[in-house]
């Protein structure tokens, strides 16, 4: 009989089989197991009491967390049902409702202490590449608009140095795209090639972590949220996250084509494309993130956008 771990190993094979990453479920199923190893419990004990057990939220735990923790073994729990298994599958009912954060838009001055801050870095042991890595990858995420594992992800062979071309190769909708890059950045991509090929030596990622792996979403979101307390105005209080980087993005590029009187409804298809959004409403709700004075511009057609304006959940 197979052991939990080796289900879930078969589990996370056949998710990349269609496409989906490993990364979207390993960290929480290795708790997840080691749960069900220290109650002795092997795959036809998973009942209702004991999966419930594990679903109980946790000390100190957002409600977004506790979704993904428990989304991760709803997961593994199907799939265990499909291929034969009798074990209690979670009801999708049952998953806490994501909190809905809205975004932190950075200042000119905050973007540029932040960068500041990231120039600033020094190697330490956990992260002895962090001063060579950090500048390029949040630039990278705020100048291209890349949502954050996007650029983690990005491999040595994803950069086309000679049209300035960075190639995506799937995002949260499976989806690959290719974004045009600004000659300084493309330049800042080069300047870093050349120091990373003597510092990681035939690895297959961009941005590798010391085990050549990339780095994971924890990593870079405890690095950004050090950098963000150092660069901020100690009058500032707001809390913000790497992913406001890309909101950032959109909403300079809106401000800029409504500086240059240009048409909205005609623009927002290429931004859309630009950032890998798989519905136009995801696009859409950067509008009500732009200054109250813009939103009144008569460059803005409500009649558009009024049934178009979700709630944009954070994903990596």
């Amino acid at each position: 009989m197979k052991t939990i771990s080796e289900h879930i190993e078969g589990m996370l094979l056949y998710k990349e089989s269609i496409g989906y990453s490993r990364k979207s479920y390993e960290y929480d199923l290795k708790r997840f197991c080691k749960f069900t190893e220290s109650k002795q419990l092997d795959v036809f004990d998973l009942k209702e009491d004991v999966v419930l057990g594990w679903c109980s939220r946790w000390e100190s735990e957002t409600a977004t967390s506790a979704r993904r923790r428990i989304q991760s073994v709803r997961e593994l729990l199907k799939y265990l049902s499909a291929i034969g298994v009798d074990c209690y599958v979670i009801p999708s009912s049952f998953l806490p409702r994501s909190e809905i954060r809205t975004p932190y838009i950075f200042t000119d001055n905050e973007l540029l202490s932040i960068f500041r801050e990231c120039d600033k870095l020094q190697p330490i042991p956990s992260s002895p590449h962090r001063h060579l890595i950090l500048p390029v990858l949040l630039r990278l995420i705020f100048f291209c608009g890349l949502r954050p594992n996007e650029g983690r992800e990005l491999q040595t062979g994803d950069i086309d140095f000679d049209r300035g071309i960075l190639h995506i190769r799937k995002n949260k909708a499976h989806k690959e795209r290719y974004c045009p890059m600004s000659g300084d950045m493309l330049q800042l991509c080069a300047s870093y090639h050349s120091a990373a090929a003597d510092a990681f030596a035939d690895n297959t990622y961009l941005f590798p972590s010391p085990n050549g792996a990339p780095y994971n979403r924890r990593w870079l979101s405890g690095q950004f949220r050090a950098i963000w307390w150092k660069a901020r105005d100690n009058s500032c209080e707001a809390s913000a996250v790497v992913y406001d980087l890309r909101h950032r993005y959109a909403t300079t590029m809106m401000m800029r084509w409504l500086d240059e009187g240009a048409d909205l409804n005609a623009k927002l298809p290429y931004l859309s494309s630009y950032m890998g959004h798989t519905h136009f409403s995801d696009t859409a709700y950067y509008i009500h993130l732009l200054p109250e004075n813009l939103i009144r511009s008569a460059a803005i057609d409500w009649s558009h956008f009024s049934d178009l304006i979700p709630e944009v959940a954070e994903d990596e």
